[in-house]
């Protein structure tokens, strides 16, 4: 298997909250890299991204300082993947998150509660952007993070923990952000730039207020 590398990067002229969040999300994906965006069109992007030798891009939006959007796209097919961000709480937002320091660790992942064809889709896709761990056998191969999707009602909550010791044979997990809810909106083949790829799902107006059905 090898490691993927994704590179994290937002919107033009990001507020100093989008730019802070894309330093966090780059944190929560320890092969991934940051670039400070300027004014590269999107298409431009994409293809210095891909001779680059990258995997995948995220792209982060923003409406008035607060991230509201997460695109995520593999190279160099697709597929690209859109969630909207909700409820996003950074690092220094968190009470008590400077008892444990983000490690640079490969993080052991937790999904839970997807169960539907179109949920092990979006895991899969997430899966994705972590680098492969070894299955943990015993306690020194648990590593020092966690990283969790839990979903609910088709909302995900992303947490992000780290094993802070607090004796000699105890630990607890300390939540270090960055925290956030996402809701995804679409699939489509292809990648970012392309708008004309085929669209493998999308929730449209009779899918969110059709009560009672979860999709993931």
């Amino acid at each position: 298997m090898i490691d993927p590398r994704v590179l994290v990067t937002t919107s033009r002229d990001p507020s100093s909250r989008l730019s802070a969040f894309a330093k966090e999300i780059r944190l929560l994906l320890p092969t991934s890299i940051r670039l400070n965006r300027g004014n590269l069109i999107l298409p431009n992007l994409v293809t210095s991204a891909q001779a680059s030798g990258l995997s995948d891009i995220i792209l982060l939006h923003e409406h008035r300082g607060t991230p509201t959007a997460l695109t995520l796209s593999h190279f160099p097919h697709g597929p690209t993947i859109s969630f909207s961000l909700h409820n996003v709480v950074l690092r220094h937002d968190i009470p008590n998150s400077s008892r444990g320091t983000v490690s640079e660790s490969y993080p052991h992942l937790i999904f839970e509660g997807f169960t539907s064809k179109l949920g092990l889709r979006i895991v899969k896709i997430l899966k994705h952007i972590f680098p492969p761990r070894e299955a943990i056998t015993n306690k020194t191969k648990m590593g020092s993070r966690v990283v969790t999707f839990k979903n609910i009602e088709d909302s995900i909550e992303v947490r992000h923990h780290v094993f802070v010791k607090t004796g000699y044979q105890s630990v607890e997990l300390a939540e270090v952000g960055p925290r956030m809810t996402m809701r995804c909106f679409e699939i489509r083949g292809g990648t970012l730039e392309n708008k004309d790829g085929d669209v493998e799902w999308r929730m449209n107006q009779y899918t969110r207020t059709a009560k009672k059905k979860d999709y993931l």
